[in-house]
């Protein structure tokens, strides 16, 4: 018989310009047992990352500009991170990361970014909430 391991831990990046915000997602994801490797305001920053994230939470406009798209592409392609991208502007997504799961609206609850983190790690989660729109589900 096939055993599944459901999964309960993560690295977990966050690309984030507003400061409290990305608090929030770190306060989230940190009580609830993930290793957060690296808050992101700007693409310099995501160039200088120690450790490879299996999640990425990224917003699209970061204080660079809209470059949260070109993080997410690039850390698809060179770590096969699961994108799920936070956002109040999910129309500006155009084409997304091969690996992007799908958008969490702004403002979001603790609910949907642990339910999203969830749905990256072993592609289910408990009572989707309705800001976790799983668009994509590219990811597996």
């Amino acid at each position: 018989m096939l055993q599944t391991t459901t999964r309960t831990s993560a690295n977990v990046l966050i690309v984030e310009d507003e400061f409290l915000v990305a608090l929030q997602l770190e306060d989230i994801l940190t009580d609830a047992g993930h290793k957060v490797v690296g808050i992101v305001p700007d693409q310099a920053s995501a160039h200088a990352l120690d450790e490879w994230p299996e999640v990425a939470l990224v917003d699209l406009n970061l204080r660079d500009g809209p470059s949260g798209l070109t993080i997410a592409q690039q850390l698809a392609e060179r770590y096969g991170t699961v994108i799920v991208y936070v956002t109040a502007n999910p129309a500006q997504i155009g084409t997304p990361a091969p690996t992007a799961l799908g958008v969490v609206q702004k403002p979001f609850s603790h609910h949907a970014i642990l339910a999203a983190v969830s749905m990256a790690l072993n592609g289910e989660a408990e009572n989707v909430p309705p800001e976790l729109n799983l668009c994509f589900r590219a990811a597996s």
